[in-house]
């Protein structure tokens, strides 16, 4: 099963130049914890609830005024549309990560792809007892590395 098949296609994001505050709100209004950022449908990083409280709130920067690109982290790891499930299942194990980008030929953002989108598939089954495990293993454990599965 491909990617395209499973993925969560309507997705929200934020600008580089969005304030923070903009940005929490919108993730507020979503429930969600990360957001692609993207300019001219080109995806330039992800911002995370997490990073706004190491990187904002722990160090006392207004968020009013402090923008998204300067807070945001730049390696995003991808897979491509037309990838297998079982390819995102690994890269999402190998580095611990419950949501992913997907990106069309052109690289421009195309959608994102869940543990829960993959565990929906058809072969959810065989793909979720090794990613869950992986995806909960202590981060020490692991050195993610941004980029495409192969």
């Amino acid at each position: 099963m491909k990617l395209n098949q499973v993925m969560t296609r309507k997705v929200e994001f934020v600008a580089p130049v969005d304030s923070v505050r903009q940005a929490a709100e919108k993730m507020r209004s979503f429930d969600v914890g990360p957001m692609p950022v993207c300019e001219a449908g080109q995806v330039l990083g992800m911002l995370t609830d997490r990073d706004i409280a190491v990187r904002v709130v722990a160090t006392g920067r207004n968020p009013e005024t402090t923008l998204v690109k300067d807070v945001m982290s730049r390696e995003v790891s991808f897979c491509d549309q037309d990838d297998d499930v079982a390819v995102a299942a690994k890269l999402m194990a190998d580095r611990q990560l419950r949501r992913l980008v997907v990106l069309d030929a052109n690289h421009r953002l195309a959608g994102i792809v869940s543990v829960g989108d993959l565990a929906m598939s058809a072969d959810g089954a065989k793909l979720m007892g090794p990613l869950m495990e992986d995806v909960s293993r202590p981060a020490a454990q692991n050195a993610p590395k941004p980029g495409h599965a192969r």
